[in-house]
């Protein structure tokens, strides 16, 4: 089952990799069909814009003059030829020609060529031919054109385009809106930066934060000539990318997120109650175990004192009698009381042991426990020393079961207690509580049995004091009892050093 959820939450893994994987792709792909068809709406706009003028010059003239090319490029005509200048990396085109047409690097002969096609050789008239031209609208001129003709148009439109800043071919506005033109077509919601580039040096059509260094910058040509060589360079940052592609998985991947940590709690609250149950498992053995030995002694205990009754040497003498009816008596209430224990238990966890509480002095409680166990200390030769500090000992308490409290914890520092039993308990007043402290010199206990010595039927069995008697309630019942009276109980204990259990207790005016 481990290795199934370890390979269930790696393949969740690779899938969600895979997926951004392939996503980032796709908007790669998309990114570049975007630029694309970017790029070529821009040249498409300029052919058209220019296609228009440049046939109205073509159609009034009958030959190439410098009148004919101050119309088509629309610019005045002097000696200096085109310059450039560089100020903070960006690059400010000044374009200027010089009078001589072959200097402008124009195609004449494909120039002669549109300019024949446009004369009609079987007519002698030349203005009736003009006249038929423009009889047809602009588009259908534009949409009648041969491809050969098109191409034609395109390369001389290139030419004479090529000397005008690229500022004024391309505005910003048109950059940005085309770009988010094909984004919405395409569904992607993304912000971008964009910048033309001439050569590699910046022109003034950019947004303002653009930058190289982003880490995917794409890019794409501008105004390709027709040998497929172009001067600029049209550069965009998709700076929303990582966002968008995750946006994309974010539903299944918080599903396949959340299904998996079901899984996973699921698993582990069925191993952990497993395990739980394996230990409780253990521990009603042990109970069960310890439980037939506390009640098979004292019913071996009476047999035997009714054996011996049954002798009649022993039944002849009154003392004799006396004295196993007593043994009987007393084992029969250790019985009951370890039986009483039990059931007191499952009355706690029932809810349905009735608690009556009044106003008690907690320093006559603690010593009525002494009184107790005093008897079993002094056989023992230990001590109990009493440093009751406490000057305020009022509580809302039950006679009985605080008392049964005490005693429990008692009886355990005297178990517990290799040698003589040396136990010392304190009061103290803290704030509005009084504080019990019962401390004891014996083996103490592990961190583990620390956590756990409050539970139902634990029991620490260590080296020689793993026949120490008892079934794991005492110190269950203690907890219940200090609960029932609002307050808090713990121990403080390292192995071989003894333990201190205190208890807190609500002072009442």
């Amino acid at each position: 089952m481990s290795l199934s959820l370890i390979g269930i939450i790696f393949v969740q893994g690779y899938w969600i990799n895979n997926t951004v994987e392939n996503n980032e792709e796709q908007f790669s792909f998309n990114a570049k069909q975007i630029l694309i068809s970017v790029s070529n709406r821009i040249q498409y706009r300029e052919f058209k814009e220019m296609f228009y003028p440049l046939q109205e010059v073509l159609d009034s003239v009958d030959e190439l003059d410098n009148k004919t090319i101050r119309q088509l490029l629309n610019i005045s005509i002097d000696n200096t030829t085109k310059s450039f200048a560089y100020a903070n990396g960006i690059l400010d085109e000044d374009y200027k020609l010089s009078s001589s047409f072959i200097n402008l690097n124009i195609d004449t002969v494909r120039l002669k060529n549109i300019l024949n096609r446009n004369t009609d050789s079987s007519s002698g008239d030349r203005r009736s031919t003009f006249v038929k031209k423009n009889s047809k609208s602009k588009l259908e001129r534009l949409r009648g054109l041969t491809d050969l003709q098109r191409r034609d148009y395109e390369i001389l439109i290139g030419d004479i385009a090529s000397y005008i800043p690229i500022h004024r071919r391309v505005q910003e506005r048109e950059v940005e809106f085309l770009l988010r033109k094909e984004l919405e077509e395409r569904d992607i919601k993304v912000d971008f930066e964009y910048a033309i580039y001439s050569n590699a040096l910046a022109t003034k059509v950019r947004s303002e934060d653009f930058s190289l260094d982003y880490p995917t910058t794409y890019a794409i040509p501008l105004f390709v000539n027709e040998q497929g060589v172009s001067e600029y360079q049209l550069y965009v940052n998709f700076t929303g990318k990582k966002q968008y592609v995750l946006s994309t998985i974010k539903g299944m991947a918080i599903l396949s997120i959340i299904f998996t940590l079901i899984i996973v709690v699921a698993y582990s609250s069925a191993l952990s109650q497993l395990m739980q149950q394996r230990q409780i498992s253990q521990i009603k053995t042990d109970f069960i175990n310890n439980m037939t030995h506390e009640l098979k002694t004292p019913i071996a205990t009476i047999n035997l004192a009714l054996d011996s009754i049954k002798n009649p040497k022993i039944s002849s003498d009154p003392e004799k009698v006396q004295r196993y009816m007593s043994m009987i008596r007393e084992e029969n209430k250790r019985m009951h009381a370890q039986v009483e224990n039990v059931l007191r238990i499952s009355q706690l966890e029932k809810n349905e042991l009735n608690i009556k509480k009044d106003r008690q002095e907690l320093h006559d409680i603690i010593e009525d426990a002494v009184t107790h166990v005093s008897l079993l200390v002094e056989n023992r030769q230990g001590y109990i020393k009493m440093h009751l500090g406490a000057l305020k000992t009022s509580v809302l308490a039950n006679d009985s079961h605080l008392t049964n409290v005490v005693v429990n914890i008692l009886d355990n520092a005297i178990k517990y207690s290799e040698g003589e039993p040396k136990i010392d308990v304190y009061t103290e007043n803290v704030k509005n509580s009084i504080v019990l402290k019962i401390r004891d010199q014996g083996i103490g206990m592990s961190k583990v049995a620390q956590k756990k010595i409050f539970e139902k039927f634990f029991r620490e069995h260590t080296g020689d004091l793993h026949n120490v008697k008892g079934h794991g309630l005492g110190l269950t019942y203690v907890k219940r009892i200090i609960d029932d009276h609002h307050g808090q109980i713990w121990v403080e204990t390292e192995r071989g050093k003894g333990s201190t259990f205190i208890i807190k207790l609500p002072l009442i005016s």
